[in-house]
């Protein structure tokens, strides 16, 4: 019964508030500069223009999609479709090879966690002091901190719902919007919504949506292996721990390098022993490997007693990167990239469709002559307009008559009645015919589709 109790509460208690110490170090520095970079390119990204039009801007309503310089259709899904593939590829690639790189470095919730921790620590001083001011009773200054930190966590969970929507509203048009107070429903919604999910991720739940709500987490250990790279603590080295003075003899004492200091719990973002083992919640973000080498230097000891490494060297036996499964994600993440390149690089940016008038299916003219009436559908998915031509690549008795000029702006689409005719003789039933619709402006924009023509049959009569 007292431990059915015990297990209830560790249930139903509150998680502890978690200090993370701000360190430096080689990985620090690194996770810092993957900050910048990342959130630099989700905040000026959308500000960038590439060939008249934003660099990144998911136009719904106008069913486009600018992507540096390149504009995308609906009937260019299928990019969308293997850009999900390769994103999953990769992290499936990086997983086999470095464990939760992704999560320590490039996650966006490590990303923006990071930024609001940074806001915090300005606003309220480092761990000690964190936890002193929630501790202590409400004061002036009290207030004033916890009030600052809002601002700012405030402001920037803003900023971040605007420039998310900017991603699929004009961003320009969207600022002069809310300088004039004039924005859209939907605008507001998601500005709103996403800077509340901001808010609400990266500054209370934190940990806790990688220990509880992440999915990565829980299927990462079926890419994990004994030769993937992981963050360890070195237990033979280590062990048993125990404190000391510097210069102390630790064979002598008996002791391992391992001084006890628990640093290593204090600067982790989700709060674990990495001494105790691999953990479902480590996110591989090194702090630990920092602090521990730090410590290490001050003791005069050799760094590495928790480390980036693998289960086979942890154990003296050697280590390959490459084994079967990452050639298998190697060659199946080249291919799709590379297919994925030169269908996007070589796509033409025309579309046309030829559909058939169905009042009737088909007329005899004077002199023989017989015509099938269609509707074009030409889409101009280039960033000029143009002028095209219509021509029937193997048969020259072929002509054609336009209901008006075959021109697109860019970017438009269009429908032009096109009458197809052909001599009587030609055939009878039907005759299929190889077209082409050329631009007159560049040779290299052009079409080739399929149309079926049908002729009378010989004794049949006019339909």
């Amino acid at each position: 019964m007292k431990i059915d109790i015990e297990m209830q509460d560790s249930l139903y208690r509150k998680e502890p508030k978690i200090y993370p110490h701000k360190i430096t170090g080689r990985f620090a520095r690194l996770r810092d500069l993957a900050m910048y970079v990342l959130l630099g390119l989700f905040y000026f990204m959308p500000w960038l223009n590439v060939n008249g039009h934003q660099s990144v801007l998911f136009d719904l309503p106008a069913r486009k999609f600018y992507i540096l310089g390149l504009t995308f259709w609906p009937q260019d899904f299928i990019y969308l479709a293997l850009l999900l593939i390769c994103a999953g590829l990769t992290l499936f690639f990086v997983t086999a090879i470095a464990g939760r790189l992704w999560c320590g470095y490039a996650c966006p919730q490590t990303v923006w966690t990071e930024a609001f921790l940074m806001m915090e620590r300005w606003t309220e001083g480092n761990r000690q002091k964190r936890i002193k001011l929630d501790q202590a009773p409400w004061s002036v200054e009290k207030l004033l901190r916890k009030g600052s930190k809002q601002f700012l966590w405030i402001s920037f969970s803003l900023w971040t719902g605007f420039t998310f929507v900017g991603f699929f509203t004009p961003i320009r048009e969207l600022a002069i919007s809310i300088s004039s107070w004039s924005l859209g429903p939907w605008e507001t919604f998601w500005g709103f919504f996403y800077g509340f999910a901001t808010y609400g991720n990266a500054g209370y739940l934190r940990e806790q949506v990688c220990k509880y709500m992440c999915p990565y987490a829980r299927f990462q250990g079926a890419m994990f292996d004994k030769e993937t790279l992981i963050i360890s603590y070195d237990e033979q080295r280590g062990e048993p721990r125990g404190s000391r003075k510097k210069g102390s003899d630790t064979k002598a004492l008996g002791l391992g390098d391992c001084i006890g200091c628990t640093l290593c719990v204090q600067v982790c973002p989700t709060g674990i022993d990495i001494r105790d083992g691999l953990q479902i919640e480590c996110i591989a973000c090194a702090a630990c490997v920092d602090i521990c080498d730090t410590v290490m230097d001050k003791m005069d000891y050799p760094r590495g007693l928790i480390r980036y490494t693998t289960d086979n060297a942890l154990h003296n036996k050697p280590s390959r990167v490459i084994r079967p499964r990452v050639l298998v994600y190697s060659v199946l993440l080249l291919t799709i990239i590379s297919g994925t390149l030169w269908s996007m690089t070589h796509r033409t940016p025309l579309r046309a469709d030829l559909i058939r008038d169905r009042n009737a299916l088909y007329r005899e003219l004077p002199d023989g002559i017989i015509e099938n009436v269609y509707t074009l559908k030409i889409t101009n998915m280039d960033d000029a307009s143009h002028q095209y031509t219509l021509k029937a690549m193997d048969n020259p008795q072929v002509s054609f008559d336009y209901s008006q000029a075959l021109e697109l702006p860019a970017g438009e689409v269009g429908g032009f009645t096109v009458r197809i005719r052909l001599p009587r003789s030609a055939g009878q039933g039907t005759t299929a015919l190889q077209l082409e619709l050329a631009s007159k402006e560049d040779a290299s924009i052009y079409k080739h589709f399929k149309a079926t023509i049908l002729m009378p049959i010989v004794g049949s009569s006019k339909p």
